[in-house]
């Protein structure tokens, strides 16, 4: 396109920005905007941070979560592995205007069901934690994604939801788990941890990437 007919108009180009995009477009217009972050795509993914562990830690912390941009988070967790050969449960606690809530003030409720034919219904109405996985140590391994909701609105409860799968009794016995849970108190969660919630045993190997969901 001319560089006098940029976004369809001849003269002054209009301002473009998320949300606001003006004129007529070209792909090279439309990839230059998506480079420069103003091209208007409701509900794309985009990393905020990737962590991964290759030496045990007692939790991964994301402590820059954008909450103010993002209504709306996607959490990944690729090859968890921990360090001890007990249970282990991948938990999950947030920050509270950098305060790490701690309290039995969390609530959830998940199905959990393995290979092997066992059920089971994780819940509780006062726990100082949510889940992303559960049972998945003794050289087991899991994966799984998790949502964020409304995490940076100071008027409303932080919720989740999570979908996981682990291997179980020593690489043995594959399991799936989901379901959804709330920290129901108002504030603004600009921070969540991963760690062993159940043993206190290090998480020795993983990939953590967390996602804002544009415009949520």
């Amino acid at each position: 396109m001319a560089d006098d007919l940029k976004y369809g108009y001849k003269g002054a180009e209009p301002t473009q920005s998320f949300g606001n995009n003006t004129g007529v477009f070209d792909p090279n217009d439309i990839n230059n905007l998506i480079a420069d972050n103003k091209w208007t795509t409701f509900g794309q993914l985009e990393l905020i941070e990737t962590q991964t562990v290759s030496s045990a830690v007692a939790q991964v912390d994301f402590t820059s979560i954008q909450e103010s941009i993002y209504n709306v988070h996607l959490l990944t967790a690729d090859d968890i592995e921990f360090s001890g050969t007990g249970t282990a449960n991948l938990g999950i606690r947030f920050f509270e205007s950098g305060v790490i809530e701690s309290a039995a003030v969390y609530q959830f409720a998940y199905q959990r069901c393995g290979s092997n034919g066992t059920f089971s219904e994780p819940r509780s109405t006062a726990i100082n934690h949510l889940r992303l996985t559960t049972s998945s140590g003794n050289g087991g391994a899991s994966n799984g994604y998790n949502y964020f909701y409304n995490l940076g609105d100071s008027s409303k409860y932080s919720f989740q939801t999570m979908h996981s799968s682990v291997m179980i009794s020593g690489n043995t016995i594959a399991a799936s788990q989901f379901g959804s849970g709330v920290l129901p108190q108002t504030s603004t969660v600009d921070g969540i941890r991963f760690f062993d919630s159940s043993a206190g045993q290090n998480i020795a190997a993983g990939t953590f990437s967390l996602y804002g969901i544009a415009e949520s």
